[in-house]
């Protein structure tokens, strides 16, 4: 499958989360209440919950490997850079496979320890929600999906990674970032200014 073909199918399936068609959701958590916890498995085999970082700032990244809009932030090293300010600033990042088995994203413990290897990620927990419950819980609908909970464990921002929704690396530098945009609020002090936006990507590839 060539590049281009694949980045049409991805703008495909960004269009048709856009339009409602989606995978229903079960409940979208709001922004300015609390976050709903949750507990996944890691890649190292560990029980992850939301709830064991009270106290600090903790991102949400939902990703999958085969996304050509993933691919865009990870190959030019965007997600890198974003995580790697985020950490130095105490943050917990979450990266979340909500990938079904047999489907698009779906990959090993194995696997995703050798691409957080690779890739130079600097994300705090690789997470599996193979049935999706999380992923539905947080109506989670394109990889990425970045949502941002402050120490009170509050939902602070949710939507896209920046204000450009494209696959072209050439918009990264013409965009804001609004992860990096709404931490920097957060340890300044102050409101986070975007706290919406929408989000881009492939569509999550749920369980049927």
């Amino acid at each position: 499958m060539s590049r281009k073909f694949a980045v049409a199918l991805a703008l495909g399936a960004s269009a048709i989360v856009a339009t409602g068609f989606s995978v229903p959701l079960v409940a979208a958590q709001k922004t300015g209440q609390q976050a709903a916890n949750f507990t996944l498995t890691d890649a190292n085999g560990k029980s992850v919950s939301l709830s064991q970082f009270r106290g600090k700032t903790v991102v949400l990244e939902w990703h999958n490997p085969g996304c050509p809009f993933v691919q865009k932030h990870y190959d030019s090293g965007n997600m890198q850079r974003t995580q790697a300010a985020a950490r130095k600033q105490g943050v917990v990042w979450l990266t979340i496979n909500s990938g079904a088995k047999g489907k698009q994203g779906d990959i090993t413990a194995k696997q995703a320890r050798a691409l957080v290897a690779q890739q130079k990620a600097r994300s705090s927990h690789y997470l599996f929600d193979r049935t999706g419950k999380v992923g539905k819980l947080y109506a989670a609908r394109t990889t990425p999906h970045m949502y941002i909970i402050n120490a009170k464990g509050i939902l602070v921002y949710q939507g896209g990674i920046d204000s450009i929704p494209s696959a072209r690396v050439d918009d990264i530098k013409k965009a804001r970032n609004h992860v990096t945009g709404a931490l920097n609020e957060i340890a300044s002090g102050k409101a986070v200014s975007v706290k919406r936006s929408r989000p881009y990507g492939c569509s999550v590839k749920y369980a049927s």
